[in-house]
């Protein structure tokens, strides 16, 4: 690396944006919305980027305008850090999402864990950490 070259201080990110792109972005959000309740914090018509913590977003994107074409391999997943796992399990088994697993606890990672899936296939993973 040049020495010459002044690289900004990484305390300056603000915020962390993870873009997901859609074939059926109105899909898309009726889930992020409606099931995990999340709320628009920045539309641009095509994209729409939900806060779901204090500085984390994901950002839905239509395919058709976006940077990249939505693609039925995801190796992306979005993992949300929880007070309580188990209630938000009996929550979505209400809401009979896709490929929804059993809470179990990692011992090893200290955590209480499950997954499944949002309407175009990504994966959704909700952990608590144990005590």
């Amino acid at each position: 690396m040049n020495a010459l070259l002044s690289r900004p201080d990484s305390g300056q990110v603000e915020k962390l944006i993870t873009f997901l792109y859609y074939k059926d972005l109105a899909a898309a959000m009726r889930f992020y919305e409606d099931v995990l309740g999340f709320s628009v914090a920045i539309d641009q018509g095509w994209c729409k980027i939900y806060g779901i913590s204090s500085d984390g977003y994901v950002g839905l994107v239509d395919e058709a305008r976006g940077s990249h074409k939505a693609n039925p391999i995801k190796p992306v997943q979005i993992c949300l850090r929880v007070p309580d796992v188990d209630a938000w399990h009996a929550y979505l088994k209400e809401c009979n999402v896709e490929g929804l697993t059993s809470p179990r606890s990692v011992d090893e990672l200290k955590i209480r864990v499950f997954v499944f899936y949002d309407p175009e296939g990504y994966q959704i993973e909700i952990q608590s950490v144990l005590n």
